[in-house]
């Protein structure tokens, strides 16, 4: 093959392969050192390396051998004038790599490397497929129908991989032929036998938000943002979509003027219905919003035991369109906002909110106002039901009626909680820490009161104490648990004694005292000159007393721990000021400073020498 032919031929298949020159030298290269071991039956350990010339097409294969005087094996020994050759130093019994290209080489590397290489080639691509489709998780990718049925639809992806799109993943009631264009979302890729398995969906709701994406710049450019999305493929989502700067309408931008851009996404699933809503912090705003088209008389919240529960009131002309078709509405909203939603027909929550009332003595105790209109809201009720017209009048009052029932029921039920919790809180507070992790079994319970109560969960003496402290009837309520055995549990609790936590500022140590006084009064020590001005006189007499009578006894130290450390930075201060004045008897009247000695983990009293503006401390 000529230099031309040889570059040609190359280039093309670099070119219909889309792969990297060095992949495809590696993969010949490789290829011929295959062909050498199995042309000449040379052993696996013998390093053989082959080199191909891009330009020309030429192959070298190199081998490494052993140099000797006479060569008996050619496949493993070179003599050592050739060895000089490459190795100008080498001596007998080195390790030389020689060029060792058979004389027919060529013939037969194309017979024998054909198939090696078009495996190499095979797997690079297999590879390059993956790392491309891996980071196109997420993404839409457009291809060709390549073949399609019930189960699946076979689509021509770019770098010619397939993709898979499973009959669950496309939109319900949509049909296709082979040929067609279409989009999709890149849902899983994962690694298969016969290359990459790229599953693709267009059912999925990120699907609809790349979309979303793609058709709003706002979206694409994070000035709006997309909260939550729910969809029921092929007939209704919701997307709830919020601005990040001021002065955007989040739902206008996804319209677009006269609704362009919404149409755009409506086209390509298949006329499937999207609300636009603005989300709010607000669940009470957010979900009014995301029942929408139907107008909401009034949303009320309910969040005990953890069961978010939202009941939302609406008039009777709204209650079809609140609920949707098959309830879709209500079930788009509730997974849209997370809450569990019930909607009411004001009639049926007029009726409830009486039933309450009847029901729940502290509710109507609390609403004697409320409970004198009930009357008249059952006669509203009975017009109702026998379908005579109601007035807006009358409506507004049914409104009103549920909702300050409501919010008056919620307000009870916040309230409570707020009581368990200040209960709980007390009862912590008289626990001691150490009983939490104090095992039941250290108490001295009888053995069956002790089975149950750790079959019950109590695992620890806190946890019993806490139960006890909380509600003790809970307990006496356990099977098998009588009044005998609440006096085991109460004697034997009353029993226990827990080791008392070490002293915060125990007395022995004066040290300890003044590290303690040192830490809670540290921020009053910072020199504010304005803030301690008017102490400055009352302080430095209080020192120079204490100098002056200790000066002929001694300083007593239990004395100087109970003083106050601002008396001494405010003294030192003013004795700053004042210079030789001030000084008391033998001139020894120094400006002190309590310090933290760390290495020594204790206060210490420094002096300050007045030196400038470099003070040296000396420790005493």
């Amino acid at each position: 093959m000529s230099k031309n032919e040889f570059s040609l031929a190359f280039n093309e298949v670099l070119e219909e392969k889309q792969l990297s020159k060095e992949i495809i030298l590696g993969a010949i290269e490789s290829a011929m050192v295959s062909a050498y071991r199995r042309a000449v039956n040379a052993s696996t350990a013998q390093h053989v390396e082959a080199k191909i010339d891009p330009e020309t097409g030429k192959v070298s294969v190199f081998a490494e051998k052993e140099v000797v005087e006479s060569v008996i094996e050619p496949k493993t020994e070179v003599l050592l004038e050739e060895a000089r050759k490459v190795k100008p130093d080498a001596q007998l019994g080195d390790m030389v790599i020689v060029e060792t290209t058979p004389a027919d080489f060529g013939r037969v590397a194309a017979q024998t490397a054909r198939q090696v290489i078009q495996q190499r080639i095979r797997e690079a691509e297999r590879s390059n497929q993956m790392q491309y489709f891996e980071r196109q998780v997420g993404e839409i990718v457009s291809g060709i129908v390549q073949a399609t049925n019930a189960q699946a639809t076979t689509v021509g992806l770019d770098m010619k991989a397939e993709g898979i799109l499973p009959g669950n993943q496309r939109i319900p009631g949509e049909r296709f032929k082979v040929h067609d264009r279409v989009r999709a979302v890149v849902l899983e890729v994962k690694d298969g036998s016969r290359g990459p398995q790229i599953i693709l969906s267009r059912a999925h709701r990120n699907f609809l938000r790349r979309l979303l994406e793609n058709e709003v710049p706002e979206i694409y450019h994070g000035v709006v943002e997309i909260r939550a999305i729910s969809r029921e493929p092929g007939a209704r989502a919701k997307v709830a979509v919020s601005a990040t700067q001021a002065g955007v309408d989040p739902v206008g931008a996804c319209v677009g003027v006269k609704g362009v851009r919404i149409q755009a996404i409506v086209k390509e699933l298949h006329d499937e219905k999207i609300d636009i809503i603005q989300w709010d912090p607000d669940p009470v705003v957010y979900i009014s919003k995301a029942i929408s088209p139907a107008r909401v008389s009034g949303v009320y919240l309910s969040e005990a035991e953890g069961n978010k529960t939202a009941t939302v009131v609406v008039g009777e002309d709204q209650l079809s369109l609140a609920i949707g078709r098959d309830g879709q509405n209500a079930r788009l909203a509730a997974k849209l906002t997370g809450w569990r939603i019930d909607i009411k027909s004001l009639a049926e929550a007029a009726g409830d909110a009486i039933q309450k009332l009847r029901s729940d003595a502290e509710l109507a105790a609390l609403l004697p106002a409320v409970v004198e209109t009930i009357p008249a809201i059952e006669e509203i009720l009975a017009k109702k039901a026998e379908n005579r017209p109601v007035t807006p009048e009358e409506y507004a009052q049914l409104g009103q009626f549920v909702d300050r029932v409501e919010r008056r029921t919620i307000q009870i039920k916040e309230d409570a909680a707020r009581a368990v919790e200040e209960k709980f809180a007390g009862a912590r507070a008289e626990v001691p820490t150490a009983a939490f992790g104090m095992p039941l079994e250290q108490v001295g319970l009888k053995e069956h009161v002790f089975n149950i109560l750790v079959e019950a969960g109590f695992d620890t003496v806190g946890a019993l104490m806490m139960a006890m402290k909380m509600d003790a009837n809970k307990v006496l309520g356990l099977p098998g648990i009588g009044p005998k055995a609440m006096q085991n549990i109460e004697e034997a609790l009353a029993a226990i004694t827990f080791p008392e936590p070490p002293p915060a500022e125990p007395v022995a140590e004066p040290a300890a005292e003044a590290e303690s006084q040192l830490t809670a009064e540290a921020a009053p020590i910072e020199p504010v000159a304005e803030k301690q001005e008017p102490f400055k006189k009352e302080a430095k007499k209080v020192v120079e007393e204490e100098e002056d009578e200790n000066a002929k006894d001694g300083v007593s130290l239990d004395e100087l721990f109970k003083m106050k450390p601002e008396i001494f930075q405010t003294a030192g201060s003013d004795e700053e000021e004042s210079g030789d004045k001030k000084k008391g008897k033998k001139g020894k009247k120094k400006s002190v400073e309590l310090v933290l000695d760390e290495e020594r983990g204790e206060v210490v009293g420094r002096k300050k020498h007045k030196r400038g503006d470099n003070d040296l401390d000396e420790e005493w």
